[in-house]
């Protein structure tokens, strides 16, 4: 395994963060990339050496992991993460395409914001993608572009809501991926998005955001 998920974490990655704060980020990273399968256990005392932290921490990040639910916890059975329920598509698609695009309008509304730069970035790796990527990699990476647009717009509650949203459906992508198609054809379309995000076009961003929501469902549907 590639050490502690480098790419999808260093759009959180904060100087002075909590050991908490770290073992929630680093946890919750491998539960949406299915590093730990669906209903599989969570072993306390290995992941605080995996990780690098004491229980304390760890059972804190735990506690904000069921609120995103991502784990369970069974009395006398122990804590899991929970099974990916593709009957929530549609509620999870139903609420994306409402906040996805107020996130991209408002990111464009900022021009990208703090984030303009890694926006910029991380277009041009988009634009210079090869067919032989890692599929692995390129998963991680879609996942930091959405964490990119989301810090883009400014609005921490609304970055915490679709950080979470975003969380299940890459659990989603993850289970289905040798019938969705190729990541790479997903992860272009957010090229326009993106140049719409920092070109400051508003309703662009927004529509374009709101098709990749659909698409997304459309995939989905198609091989349920």
């Amino acid at each position: 395994m590639r050490k502690e998920h480098e790419m999808i974490t260093s759009i959180d990655e904060q100087v002075n963060e909590s050991l908490a704060e770290r073992a929630y980020r680093l946890l919750r990273d491998r539960l949406i990339l299915l590093d730990i399968e669906p209903g599989g256990p969570i072993v306390e005392s290995v992941l605080a050496q995996e990780i690098e932290v004491g229980r304390t921490p760890l059972r804190e990040a735990i506690k904000r992991l069921e609120a995103d639910h991502l784990v369970v916890t069974f009395p006398r059975r122990g804590t899991f993460a929970t099974n990916v329920d593709l009957t929530e598509l549609s509620t999870i698609s139903e609420i994306r395409g409402a906040l996805v695009p107020l996130a991209a309008r408002r990111a464009a509304a900022n021009g990208g914001g703090s984030v303009a730069a890694a926006l910029a970035e991380a277009l041009d790796r988009i634009e210079s993608l090869g067919d032989d990527e890692n599929t692995r990699h390129l998963m991680e990476f879609d996942v930091q572009v959405h964490r990119l647009i989301n810090r883009a717009s400014e609005s921490p509650h609304l970055e915490e809501m679709l950080v979470r949203l975003d969380s299940l459906v890459t659990r989603l992508w993850c289970l289905m991926m040798d019938r969705l198609p190729p990541m790479r054809e997903h992860i272009t379309e957010h090229v326009a998005l993106m140049q719409a995000i920092l070109d400051g076009d508003e309703s662009r961003a927004e529509r374009l955001a709101a098709e990749h929501v659909q698409h997304f469902d459309s995939a989905v549907r198609m091989v349920l």
